[in-house]
């Protein structure tokens, strides 16, 4: 049977989530890092998530990630209800239907830029050639056609993180999931960055969550949502 969550889900929000609440283990005790959290992220918006240091920020992706299981609550992407997963059926929604972008591109050094995005689609199994020629329209996407050849350490912060973002398309997710993607770029490289997500949320009409400390890039995004000790305030339009 359905829940009510999953009949009333709008077939427009990729990202669902209803009442999550996320629980850790303290001593004798417990730490609410996610409380009563409701979010709903539409294909083609871009929302941004603001709040202090351990407010519940990565807490809030790890669970839209289905890295971590919900105390309580429901996650839904792209109409599954992922909490009702077991571990091997959440890592096959996750693989297919989630692109993660994390601070720190994580670039494997003998890799160069193409490779680096064709790995990825060689794990789920995808065909070398078919994959190498996605790999390619999304470098040219993300600005680097002329630096597909080059390796990690041929390339500015600016440009791993465009490979980052790319890599992450590769599998044709329904739902961007961002972490402090400027946290180590210059304001010029910071603002060019969240130009690109806006601009992929659009082409690709994916529902973006990009945790972010830059509030002066709020503007360039669709919406914002502030988190405090583990509570979602309203979403509200950027700028507004």
């Amino acid at each position: 049977m359905n829940s009510p969550f999953e009949a009333n889900a709008p077939a427009t929000a990729p990202l669902s989530l209803l009442d999550v609440t996320l629980e850790y283990p303290d001593g004798q005790g417990t730490i609410k890092a996610l409380d009563s959290v409701n979010l709903r992220v539409a294909a083609g918006e871009m929302l941004s998530l603001i709040g202090p240091s351990g407010s519940g920020k990565s807490s809030l992706l790890a669970v839209a990630a289905t890295l971590v299981r919900p105390t309580q609550g429901l996650v839904m992407i792209d109409g599954t209800t992922a909490s009702d997963l077991n571990d091997t059926e959440m890592t096959t929604l996750r693989r297919e239907t989630v692109g993660i972008i994390f601070q720190q591109p994580n670039l494997l050094a003998s890799l160069t830029a193409v490779e680096q995005l064709m790995i990825s689609d060689h794990l789920r199994g995808k065909p070398l050639k078919a994959a190498k020629k996605r790999a390619l329209e999304l470098l040219e996407i993300v600005g680097l056609a002329e630096s597909a050849r080059k390796r990690p350490h041929q390339l500015s912060g600016g440009q791993r993180q465009r490979v980052n973002i790319a890599r992450a398309l590769m599998g044709q997710p329904k739902v961007l999931l961002v972490d402090e993607p400027t946290a180590a770029l210059d304001h010029e490289r910071s603002a060019s960055i969240v130009r690109l997500l806006a601009q992929v949320t659009k082409e690709f009409s994916v529902a973006t969550v990009m945790v972010t400390h830059d509030t002066e890039f709020l503007a360039l995004t669709d919406s914002v949502a502030t988190m405090r000790d583990g509570v979602l305030g309203a979403v509200e339009m950027a700028g507004v």
